[in-house]
């Protein structure tokens, strides 16, 4: 079988401020937006990487979803609790040092954990988790 990741799925409740830290505090290219509003889909990925994207989506567009349903989701969102990816780069301290500096909300600065990988946090405007790993 040969299946790679395509695109995954993260949600925001503010297009503009999501679209901000993934252009222009990650440095990912831009490659579709859609909608209007808060009714916005923009995809986006790290540049020189076209076959792989994630997608910032309004979680509660699913007409499918009841109240309580769309409710939990808002809730979840605000809590940090709803959406998280796990990012990787060769340089840690420098990634880290740069996101720092565009003032994103830092959960954990660079850290060796105990199961051998060093790692970062920080979360977006909708509140999910991003992990930046160390590759070696």
């Amino acid at each position: 079988m040969d299946i790679t990741i395509h695109t995954t799925f993260l949600p925001h409740d503010d297009p503009d401020a999501s679209l901000a830290f993934y252009r222009d505090v990650l440095g990912f290219e831009v490659r579709n937006d859609v909608g209007q509003g808060k009714m916005r889909w923009i995809t986006v990925g790290p540049a020189g990487q076209p076959g792989t994207s994630i997608l910032l989506a309004p979680p509660t567009a699913d007409p499918g979803l009841t109240e309580d349903e769309r409710r939990t989701i808002t809730e979840m969102m605000a809590k940090g609790t709803y959406g998280w990816i796990l990012l990787a780069t060769p340089d840690l301290d420098g990634t880290f040092e740069k996101v720092q500096a565009r003032d994103a909300e830092v959960v954990q600065e660079p850290t060796e954990q105990p199961y051998g990988i060093r790692d970062c946090a920080f979360r977006d405007p909708a509140g999910n988790l991003v992990r930046i790993q160390e590759v070696r």
